[in-house]
């Protein structure tokens, strides 16, 4: 079965302090909100420290047009991203010996927040040495399931050609759509939770040359549900002025009353049960979604310890934030023969689930 043999991530250059978010917050929204310090314990309630950023902190107290956020989009992820491809196809950590760019068969690019024709993959393929008859696959549009659903594209793409080698490329710039003039809770929460980051996954089919000197997960099944009529849960309004966002307060309850008759069939259907997962990759949403995840699966706290250490230090960054969980699992060296349930919802709304097996 093909396998994740590396996992990059990069953090943009600005640091905020989650004390720093409220600061601007509360300059931003006191005027529009009578109970402002009521609605700012959504900050000290979500469990997040700190997040990193593309733009200073005084950018986002500032007002942009929609043209100046997508150059910085393009600007950000093109830099950005060729820099999460090489250390994924350089990590010395799972890979025998570097992966030269030319034996990569296929990109897929995975984005929500910013928008660009030719597509990332395609601006990056004329920094970075590829062949020029290497597949795009650019996906917009799955938010924070879109890290989870690349990889399982990525899986079908290699066991269609078993000898091989795919990059998924994940990147987001959360931030760049803040709008400052957005009085919604939604934007608040939002302000709250999200941030900025680039990650980057190989995948590769049973044939593939590259050699491992250590152990990483096989992936062993995937599956994807939508849940109908349910689009206004969460996701973008798009305006003349940029993206704004939708996000649902009703998100954790559908995820406890949603998620674990889905994870349940489909582990069923790989003859498992919860308790043969010995690692969750979970999707860190946010705090009361690590909650959520852990009251539908009947979770011990500890299976969510990554994620929610990912969620501390990054905040929500949409699509890579569960490579980022990924990574920091495969680095804890799990054991041959050891389980994981991948797991990421998003826009639609929807959820996408990996097996994975570590060999």
């Amino acid at each position: 079965m093909p396998k994740i043999v590396s996992v990059s991530t990069v953090l943009p250059p600005h640091e905020v302090k989650q004390r720093q978010a409220v600061e601007l917050t509360r300059s931003l929204f006191s005027q529009r909100f009578k109970d402002i310090e009521r609605l700012l314990k959504v900050f000290q309630n979500g469990d997040i420290e700190r997040r990193d950023v593309c733009m200073p902190l005084e950018w986002y107290g500032q007002a942009h047009d929609f043209e100046e956020r997508n150059e910085l989009y393009i600007h950000h992820a093109v830099n950005l991203g060729v820099e999460a491809v090489e250390a994924c196809l350089y990590n010395s950590q799972t890979l025998e010996e570097a992966v030269d760019p030319s034996e990569i068969d296929a990109i897929f690019f995975i984005s929500s927040t910013g928008i660009s024709t030719p597509s990332i993959d395609a601006r990056i393929m004329n920094l970075v040495p590829f062949r020029d008859d290497t597949k795009r696959i650019p996906i917009w549009g799955l938010g924070c399931a879109g890290g989870a659903a690349g990889v399982s594209r990525a899986f079908e793409y290699c066991k269609a050609f078993p000898k091989a080698n795919v990059l998924v490329l994940s990147i987001e710039f959360c931030s760049l759509t803040f709008q400052k003039d957005d009085y919604s809770k939604s934007n608040l929460v939002g302000v709250s939770l999200f941030s900025d980051g680039v990650a980057c996954a190989l995948i590769t089919g049973d044939q593939s040359e590259i050699a491992l000197n250590t152990t990483v997960p096989t992936i062993i099944a995937t599956t994807s549900k939508l849940m109908p009529d349910s689009v206004d849960v969460m996701g973008w309004d798009i305006k003349n002025n940029g993206l704004y966002v939708v996000f649902s307060k009703s998100i954790p309850a559908i995820i406890t009353n949603w998620l674990g008759p889905f994870v349940h069939e489909f582990l069923a259907s790989n003859n498992l049960t919860k308790n043969d997962i010995t690692h969750f990759v979970a999707h860190p949403g946010g705090k009361k979604v690590l909650t959520a995840y852990e009251n539908a699966l009947q979770f011990d706290s500890s299976k969510t310890d990554i994620s929610r250490d990912v969620l501390r230090n990054h905040g929500n960054m949409s699509s890579p934030t569960i490579l980022y969980v990924l990574k920091r699992f495969m680095e804890s060296s799990p054991e041959p023969g050891e389980y994981g349930l991948m797991a990421a919802l998003g826009p639609g709304f929807c959820g996408e689930l990996l097996l994975l097996k570590w060999n």
